[in-house]
């Protein structure tokens, strides 16, 4: 089992950074690959990042050359340096982990807000 707990949210303006974290505990951590997903208000769940467990990482369309997705295997723990935000980046972003047993964990979510 994983238990994920993101922070770093807040508000940024447009053309800000802002960087999540994802703590991780749980033996399945390893070798599980993680993903940010996040919630617009009215919109569907969309993927955002994943990183493998060797650092492969792969983005959505829309976030790709902004931000970047990183693990610390040894601290359990991922990250999501968002670079460049946009209004449209508002959202509610979820760490998730999908494990070699092909189990999906979720973290509770941390508000992102791009506003001027």
């Amino acid at each position: 089992q994983v238990q994920l707990v993101e922070s770093g949210g807040g508000l940024a303006q447009p053309g800000g950074s802002l960087r999540l974290s994802c703590a991780a505990s749980g033996r399945a951590f390893n070798n599980s690959l993680m993903r940010w997903f996040r919630q617009a208000p009215g919109k569907e769940r969309e993927w955002v990042a994943s990183v493998s467990w060797i650092g492969g990482t792969n983005y959505a369309l829309p976030v790709r050359g902004r931000f970047t997705i990183s693990r610390d295997n040894a601290k359990s723990a991922v990250y999501l340096q968002m670079n460049n935000l946009k209004p449209e980046d508002t959202a509610v972003y979820y760490c998730n982990a999908f494990t070699t047993s092909r189990d999906t964990y979720w973290g509770q979510g941390t508000q992102v807000t791009v506003s001027s």
